[in-house]
């Protein structure tokens, strides 16, 4: 059966995600777009997670990966550090035990 030129799979990626962002928009805009719950939020990334791990496509990292990022990512940001004291707009937190 001949492929050819036609449909959404034919279309370079930036105009299919123009289209599926329309179509998303339009979804949310008539209230029947699916809005996930943070525990499907959690069981679709463990899937996925899960998924890379078994195809091998999961990147491990090792613990001075792992303590690199961390320290990249110390003091948290001021989302991810609610319910932290701030002083003069600077968080004021010690890293985790562990961390140091």
């Amino acid at each position: 059966m001949p492929s050819g030129k036609r449909g959404f799979g034919s279309m370079d990626e930036m105009r299919q995600r123009e289209i599926a962002s329309k179509g998303g928009q339009a979804a949310h805009a008539k209230g029947s777009a699916h809005e996930f719950s943070p525990e499907e939020a959690k069981q679709a990334g463990s899937k996925g997670g899960k998924a890379a791990h078994e195809k091998g496509s999961a990147h491990e990292f090792s613990s001075e990966e792992a303590r690199a990022r961390i320290a990249a990512e110390w003091p948290p940001s001021a989302e991810r550090a609610a319910g932290i004291s701030s002083a003069a707009g600077r968080i004021v937190a010690d890293p985790p035990r562990w961390f140091r």
